[in-house]
């Protein structure tokens, strides 16, 4: 099992940067696969981007470009450096965690374990 704790999410005008964090605790961190989803007020939760135990990287359209997610087996963390941000990209992030890569990673049913989320809000 592994238990996944989100930091980093505030208030941030729009154009900033922001780094989140999500800290894992329990064993073989590194065999997980580790998405970020987010969810907006009134909208379903949305995948933002993950990567494999391999490192592959996967990210939705709507950030390509502007996010980028890294981990770090040593320290069992993964991060997602947001730039560029829009007001759009306001929402609670989540992030979350398998050890069962599937072609459908982009669906939150495929993780089991889920941080309690971080908001971050972009103003205009």
């Amino acid at each position: 099992q592994v238990q996944l704790v989100e930091s980093g999410g505030r208030l941030v005008q729009a154009g900033g940067s922001l780094r989140l964090s999500c800290a894992a605790s329990g064993e073989t961190f590194s065999d997980y696969s580790l998405p970020w989803f987010r969810q907006a007020p009134g909208k379903e939760r949305e995948f933002v981007g993950a990567i494999r135990q391999t490192g592959s990287l996967f990210y939705a359209d709507s950030v390509k470009g502007r996010f980028t997610i890294t981990r770090d087996n040593g320290k069992k963390a993964m991060y997602l450096q947001m730039s560029s941000l829009k007001p759009e990209d306001t929402a609670v992030y989540y992030c979350a965690a398998t050890m069962f890569w599937s072609g459908s990673y982009y669906l939150p049913g495929e993780y089991g374990y889920w941080g309690q989320g971080t908001q971050v809000t972009v103003s205009s």
